[in-house]
């Protein structure tokens, strides 16, 4: 009930970083975007509105998982503090991809309905469904070790698939339209979300290490064969909807390519939980060290962000760092 004494730094310093990242869509004007919209490609368009389609549900999804599914099974109050921040920046990105798509020339409700008619969609979202349905609609007995469990598996499942590797596969086909000199504005928002993803992402990996480490009992082979394979689950599912995303391919950019940096990214991600590289991808977007590669998460308490603080003044202060993981 009390802050103090701080138990994990690393969930505190998150916040502050987190708070200091505050931003909000409306800052973001679209207008040379929508002259940029009247001269691309139909493909270029369908990819565009193919990803906000992905978007705008999902991060809503990521925000019940939080909200009945992470948030009551966690005691620390610096952890509490971290997701109700995180749910707020949540809610914020849906905002952020709604101003979007009220600004573009799009047929909202044809878009609104992409994610209940398109297979690879489909597949997607019942994956994640499948575990939303016992974080949220199942109580989990969070002191026996198959609770544990299942509280692991399903923190891999939203946390590290539907947020580390999907997401991760949309920004980057969302900023390759800036990389042809395409929707600048649009892709600085989503240079924003980027950024509190990769806090999303880091709390997420340092709760999922912190429970094996204290509770690690759970930790078998078999356990850890099942984290995997839930892992190479979500890039399956992730190549076959990027094929729906590029039917065509645009210049530059196709389903193949984004399909290797997916497996890119998911071997990032499995390293990061302490596993060796499954596809063994080399990174076809180098351009993406521009924006943010996924390395720098390993070590982001090093920089303070400072490219879009809304109040620099409060937050100027480096975040202290003594006891944050390496």
């Amino acid at each position: 009930m009390v802050l103090h004494p701080i138990k994990y730094r690393w969930a505190y310093d998150l916040y502050n970083q987190a708070v200091a990242n505050t931003w909000f869509p409306h800052e973001i004007a679209l207008g040379e975007d929508l002259q940029d919209w009247k001269k691309m490609t139909d493909d270029e368009r369908h990819a565009v509105t193919f990803l906000m389609s992905f978007f705008n549900p999902a991060e809503l999804i990521v925000n019940r998982s939080l909200a009945l599914g992470v948030y009551p099974y966690l005691k620390a109050p610096e952890a509490h503090l971290y997701i109700a921040k995180q749910m707020w920046e949540e809610a914020n990105h849906c905002l952020a991809f709604e101003y979007v798509l009220e600004t573009f020339p799009v047929d909202r409700e044809k878009i609104f309905n992409f994610h209940l008619e398109v297979p690879s969609m489909r597949a997607k979202e019942a994956f994640i469904t499948k575990y939303l349905t016992r974080m949220t609609d199942e109580r989990l007995n969070i002191e026996s070790a198959e609770g544990k469990k299942d509280f692991i598996r399903n923190l891999v499942a939203f946390n590290i698939v539907m947020e580390g590797i999907w997401f991760y596969s949309g920004f980057m086909v969302a900023l390759s339209f800036r990389q042809r000199n395409q929707l600048k504005n649009f892709g600085s928002m989503i240079d924003w979300v980027l950024r509190d993803e990769s806090l999303h992402l880091k709390f997420g990996i340092n709760l999922i290490l912190n429970i094996l480490e204290e509770n690690s009992e759970i930790i078998t082979p078999e356990f850890s064969q099942e984290i995997q394979n839930i892992i190479i689950e979500g890039v399956t599912l992730e190549n076959a909807y990027n094929k729906d995303l590029f039917p065509k391919g645009i210049l530059g950019l196709n389903a193949d390519y984004v399909n290797q940096y997916v497996q890119y990214v998911a071997d990032r991600r499995l390293e990061e939980l302490g596993f060796q590289p499954y596809f063994k991808a080399d990174n076809p977007a180098k351009w993406m060290t521009s924006a943010t590669d996924v390395f720098e998460l390993v070590n982001f308490f090093e920089m303070q962000n400072t490219s879009y603080e809304v109040d620099a003044r409060a937050h100027g202060k480096k975040p202290e760092t003594e006891n944050a993981p390496e």
